[in-house]
């Protein structure tokens, strides 16, 4: 008869705020290129973009240039939250995660598939909250011996180590 062997508790190590905010942008933009694929399942959106149309707009080089630098911005946001310095990386994180939640909500409107768009659109904002937290609350440096105690960033109090 065989024993169990008692399992090891698996450590849990700390993950960089860069890493959170680069994966986060990568799950963003892959639900999003997955909506928009399930979307051509839609009854309709595939007769409409052979008309030349998508959504209320006309397809041409100015919309699909418009649609492609709109989706480039979360995708360069990867690279960027890994390669930029910190406060740049925070503050560009800040602000484009901010400005696609009206983008993200955009595509509810005139949408028939209520619970398949809906649920996208929750996922992907709770995503983009997700990015706002994690650069808002992005650990500040403890002040090293004999240097004078960093100020307070938005309210907030450097960590202490």
């Amino acid at each position: 008869m065989s024993t169990r062997q008692p399992t090891a508790a698996l450590q849990d190590q700390p993950m960089p705020v860069r890493a959170k905010l680069a994966a986060a942008w990568t799950s963003f933009m892959f639900l999003y290129a997955y909506v928009d694929i399930l979307n051509f399942f839609t009854p309709g959106v595939v007769d409409d973009i052979l008309d030349g149309r998508v959504f209320e707009f006309e397809l041409s080089q100015t919309f699909s240039t418009t649609a492609l630098a709109l989706m480039a911005v979360p995708i360069l946001m990867v690279v960027l939250s890994m390669a930029l310095p910190a406060g740049a990386s925070r503050l560009a994180n800040l602000v484009v995660a901010s400005l696609y939640v009206p983008v993200t909500a955009f595509n509810a409107l005139g949408e028939s598939w209520f619970y398949f768009y809906g649920l996208g659109i929750v996922l992907e904002l709770v995503l983009l909250a997700f990015v706002v937290r994690c650069a808002w609350t992005w650990p500040v440096a403890a002040p090293t011996a004999g240097s004078a105690p960093a100020p307070a960033v938005h309210g907030r109090r450097p960590l202490q180590g």
